[in-house]
């Protein structure tokens, strides 16, 4: 039978998502704490992947065994084992045939700056001092919503079979001194929120235009965008299923 988790997590002591040779990751956590008190070595397959540093308000894996006998037990047990920093909110039987992965029909994302130094934000916020015109930005991101290839945002050597993503909101909002990002797509490329912020923030500095900025999505090319910007501003904030969110 295959079951889903859902689960929310802080990112900083991760190297992502995804289970790697000699680094610590939430797979790995989820892997081992599932094994553990399920007693048969079992794998997780999650609804994609964050990096290191990224965190997660809202994220889904699925795994499969014979047969759970009460899943608020497992998760008030896998709650038990798990580092603070990961928190299980539910675990649910579906369909075997449901995917964490496949079945998501949109992710939202939203990264976080702040701009008055604030020592709680540390680490899950990106501080910013300089001025940022939030009416561009807003302007530049508006544009997103009528892209359909973002080859210009996706990190060099990825393994994407396609650069086309179905953006269906971009919009940046202030909220005292903190400056939100919100996007949802149908799919993200890798990098491709952290890529889009540090382009937008050239925006909002006034170092690029907006004709420029058009410029840099139909050049299809990573090199004629902005810094990435770090990490630690990143939230995978939901996923949407047909089965689960309707």
């Amino acid at each position: 039978m295959r079951y889903f988790i859902e689960l929310s997590y802080l990112g900083t002591a991760y190297h992502g998502w995804q289970r790697q040779n000699n680094a610590a990751t939430v797979q790995d956590c989820l892997e081992v704490g599932l094994s553990t008190i399920l007693r048969c070595k079992t794998a997780v397959t999650g609804c994609g992947r964050t990096d290191a540093g990224v965190h997660a308000k809202q994220f889904f894996l699925h795994f499969d065994h014979e047969g759970v006998e009460n899943t608020e037990k497992l998760a008030f047990a896998l709650n038990g084992i798990l580092p603070l920093d990961i928190s299980i909110h539910g675990i649910r039987a579906l369909a075997n045939e449901a995917h964490a992965r496949f079945d998501a029909s949109a992710r939202s994302y939203e990264y976080w700056i702040h701009q008055k130094k604030n020592p709680f934000l540390n680490g899950v916020s990106h501080y910013f001092r300089l001025d940022l015109d939030l009416a561009a930005m807003n302007e530049a991101a508006e544009l997103l919503l009528s892209t359909k290839e973002f080859g210009a945002f996706c990190k060099v050597g990825s393994d994407n079979k396609t650069m086309f993503c179905d953006v269906s909101e971009a919009r940046w909002e202030q909220k005292e001194d903190q400056l939100i990002f919100h996007i949802t797509a149908d799919r993200f490329l890798r990098n491709m929120v952290r890529a889009l912020v540090g382009t937008l923030m050239s925006v909002g500095q006034g170092i690029t235009s907006l004709s420029k900025f058009q410029e840099i999505i139909n050049s299809q090319n990573r090199s004629e965008a902005g810094l990435s910007a770090p990490a630690q501003g990143l939230y995978l904030v939901k996923i949407k299923y047909p089965y689960i969110n309707e």
